[in-house]
């Protein structure tokens, strides 16, 4: 049984929308890749009233928030392309909110992208796009 299938998981009685399925996919080969690289994993799906961290990693003395973006094509843009200044918006206050519960410790931030390229429902690619982009403004910290 491979990872797409041990994946599908049935809720309510249905089973999962096919786009749900590819987002954990990507997910977890993100998350494999990014500790590979030597990240350390702290959470994943963080969620608050003001929007949702796919995956938070540490390096270093910094903290990485993630966005994980999968595609099984790139007919159109880059999977990169997706995550626009509204959702770059969501991301900074959630990552706010990640940090306020922390107590506001004394640490760098940065932002990445991951895209997943997927063929045929099995991981064809992955690339990692480190400090993609900043804390939104006018949000601040440290």
């Amino acid at each position: 049984m491979n990872l797409w299938q041990r994946l599908k998981i049935v809720v309510a009685g249905k089973p999962k929308p096919t786009h749900l399925l590819r987002g954990e996919l990507g997910e977890r080969a993100a998350k494999r890749h990014l500790r590979a690289l030597g990240l350390k994993f702290l959470t994943a799906n963080f969620k608050t009233t003001r929007g949702e961290i796919d995956l938070v990693f540490r390096d270093g003395d910094c903290l990485v928030f993630v966005e994980v973006k999968t595609r099984s094509n790139e007919e159109w843009s880059r999977p990169a392309a997706a995550v626009n200044a509204s959702k770059r918006r969501r991301i900074s206050k959630s990552a706010l909110d990640y940090l306020r519960q922390l107590r506001h410790p004394p640490v760098k931030i940065r932002f990445d992208i991951v895209e997943v390229l997927l063929a045929n429902d099995v991981v064809r690619e992955i690339r990692h796009l480190p400090n993609t982009f900043p804390l939104s403004a006018p949000y601040r910290y440290g």
